[in-house]
């Protein structure tokens, strides 16, 4: 009999399938956000620096620095869930059962 066999070496069941957790996995979540705050902090940055915000932080644009900084771990998040998604075992249950599917993690 020819079972799948998942990334980890595990022999899975031949009613199974391994599926991605996708756009739900929490990383994407933290990318998007992170990507968005960071992105208007670069906006504010560029446009929004001027003599008084200069004396506040002796003449460091934080605004912008730290907008660039946030954009750059959000693409590291969002690149790290493309590289290196969660992966599931999903099965379909027994008649009767509580739930219709059943899920597992592979790794």
């Amino acid at each position: 009999m020819n079972t799948p066999t998942g990334s980890a070496g595990q022999d899975l069941p031949a009613d199974a399938t391994v599926q991605t957790a996708g756009a739900f996995d929490i990383r994407n979540f933290i990318g998007t956000l992170l990507g968005l705050f960071g992105l208007v902090l670069v906006v504010m940055g560029l446009f929004a620096f001027g003599p008084e915000e200069a004396a506040k932080t002796d003449g460091l644009n934080a605004n912008l620095w730290a907008g660039i900084a946030m954009v750059v771990v959000a693409a590291a998040f969002l690149i790290w869930t493309r590289l290196d998604p969660i992966r599931m075992v999903v099965r379909d249950n027994e008649p009767g059962a509580e739930e219709s599917r059943d899920i597992s993690a592979l790794d």
